[in-house]
């Protein structure tokens, strides 16, 4: 079906390798969505949601921010983390999120929020994403 062939690596694995009729991701500049036959480009991707459709078949990964080049029907992405919605434990992503919120409410005035705030953020996105394949999931279950 896809006529793009997508791959997203990180430094550890390969997340994602197959094909796709749109990518959707969280661009620099904001949301992109990337199609067949796309004009070649290379951009910064911000932490969010990235969505791959072929088909029927809809995937859903957490990134916490990297690089994508587009050329000739081929995404490449190199991601500084990514996770697939199906290996987001959420209960320790909840674990995550309350940690950070605990640390950056209750850190010494000395120490910079910036490293507590980002963990909050990738401690979000990583539930948003974990929540949203478990609620598809029941809506295709007919529940």
């Amino acid at each position: 079906m896809g006529a793009l062939q997508v791959t997203i690596v990180t430094a550890e694995r390969e997340v994602f390798s197959g094909e796709a009729d749109v990518v959707t991701l969280p661009g620099a500049d904001g949301e992109l969505a990337i199609l067949p036959s796309h004009t070649p480009l290379v951009t910064v991707m911000n932490p969010g949601e990235l969505w791959i459709q072929d088909g029927d078949r809809e995937d859903a990964l957490a990134l916490s921010g990297g690089f994508m080049e587009v050329r000739n029907n081929r995404i490449s992405i190199l991601a500084d983390t990514a996770e697939r919605a199906e290996e987001i434990d959420e209960a320790r992503a909840e674990a995550a999120r309350e940690k950070a919120q605990f640390a950056l409410r209750d850190r010494p005035p000395d120490i910079d929020p910036s490293t507590f705030a980002a963990a909050l953020r990738q401690s979000q996105l990583r539930l948003k994403v974990a929540r949203r394949r478990r609620r598809r999931g029941q809506q295709s279950r007919g529940n």
